[in-house]
Formats: structure tokens, sequence, C-alpha cells
């Protein structure tokens, strides 16, 4: 048998990008296989190349959606034992012209999401205190919770609070054998990229090409990172095998940081 099989995940954000990538990974490893998010076209896209897996319309930034996310998880598939936080979004703007609805809605996604998503799903989580059982928490920061970048202010204050969310629950937690760790990805070919490079065309007037080698410049292999090698370390956070792992804010972004 392997690691994973029979235990549940639950992965927000689950239909494109990075968390679609962590499904897929996951589901091939015999984890049953909870996914949610905002568009249920995207989820079920997903799901059709993972089969069993359940999914859920919900918005993490609404606590009553969280809560529902959790029960609708527990109906498909019983109780948690991995948590993935993924579901995020950015924006960008000079730091002196944010509004505050620009900066309210980067936190609500990346860092009150995230924490409302795990919230809900700690007594499953806590159900015992076994080290040995693989519990897992895992936060998609990005590179952005490490370090600062121009012109995303409100989404790099964010990212650098899912780092400290994860650092404060993993000490917190770490005598309850469920480990707590965030992935921190540099520009990964996803969505949300293609988005941020439409942004530059639009307000730079610069092409894409130009755009696109801007931003993989600043990764010293030259090249953006693919969200299967996301994957592959979130796979490895959720084995048995990083039980000792905790607290930790791992980069995957080609030695950027």
């Amino acid at each position: 048998m392997s690691l994973f099989d029979g235990r549940h995940a639950l992965i927000t954000g689950g239909g494109t990008g990075i968390g679609a990538a962590i499904a897929e990974a996951l589901g091939s490893s015999g984890v049953r296989l909870s996914i949610a998010g905002r568009r249920r076209a995207q989820l079920e896209a997903t799901a059709a190349r993972v089969p069993g897996t359940c999914v859920i319309e919900a918005d993490v930034t609404r606590e009553t959606d969280c809560t529902a996310m959790i029960e609708a998880a527990h109906a498909a598939h019983g109780p948690l034992d991995v948590v993935i936080a993924n579901a995020g979004a950015a924006e960008s703007g000079p730091v002196g012209r944010i509004e505050l609805d620009h900066w309210q809605r980067m936190l609500d996604v990346n860092l009150t999401g995230a924490f409302l998503t795990v919230r809900a799903a700690l007594p499953d989580l806590m159900r015992s205190t076994s080290s040995d059982d693989g519990r897992r928490i895992v936060f998609v920061s990005s590179t952005a919770g490490l370090k600062g970048y121009p012109y995303v202010a409100a989404y790099c204050a964010a990212k650098h609070g899912v780092v400290g969310l994860a650092r404060a629950m993993a000490v917190e937690l770490a005598r309850t054998g469920v480990t707590v760790n965030a992935v921190c990805p540099g520009f990964t070919e996803t969505p949300l990229l293609d988005a941020s490079i439409a942004n530059i065309v639009a307000k730079s007037g610069r092409s894409a090409e130009d755009a696109r080698a801007t931003l993989t410049a600043g990764n010293p292999q030259g090249r953006f990172v693919k969200p299967e090698e996301v994957a592959a370390s979130v796979l490895w956070l959720c084995s048995r095998a990083s039980a000792s792992v905790t607290g930790q804010a791992i980069s995957i972004s080609g030695g950027e940081v």
C-alpha cells in the first residue's frame, strides 16, 4: 500500500494552476480528494482527471463557506487528514495608489482565507495525538512571502502573513502530531502568471515576450517554475517521511530566495 492510501486531503483553489497540480499528485498517490474553489467548471475539469474527487464550491473569504466546505468534504470522504490552503489572488499597483478595497481583497483571499480554511479543519486534524498518522497542513505562500517586490505591496504583506501563520501554528501544534509548513514558489507557469503578464502589457505597452523575459530574469535558473515542481514538494511534505519537518517556508524558486 502507498503511504497515502486512505488519507483524505482538502485542496482550496484546486481547479487550476498549482492547486490542480497538487490534486493530481496527491490523487495519483492514493489520497482521497476534496477540492474547493469558486469556479465549478474548473474544479470539475480537475476532478475529471482524478476519479473520485469531491468538488465543492466555496469562497474561502467567507467563514460560513469554510464551515460548509468541511462539512461537504466529510460527507464525501470522512474526516480530513491533510489540508492544502492554496486559494489566492494577486493584484498590482504603486503602494501610494493602493486603495483600501484593493488592500482588503488581498488580505481577505490570501491570508484570512487561509486562516479560515485551516481553522475550520482543525477539529479533524487534531482528533489524534499520534505523530505517525500523517496529518498535515500546507500553506501555498510565495516568494512574495519571503522578500519584497515592487507594485504588489498588499500581496506581499498578505503572503508574509501566511508564512507567519504557518510558523506560529507549527509551534502551537507541534505536540499534536500535525505538521504545518509553507511552500513559497517563485513565478510559476499558471493562469495567475498569465494575468500578471497581461497586466504588465496593458499598463506598460511592452510586449508579452518582453514582460515574460523580465520576470524570468529574476530566477537564477532563467526559467519559470512548473506547477508540477511545487506539487512534488507538497507531496513530500504530506508524506510520513517529512514527519519531523514543521514550521518551514520552503522556497521553490530556482535560487531566487
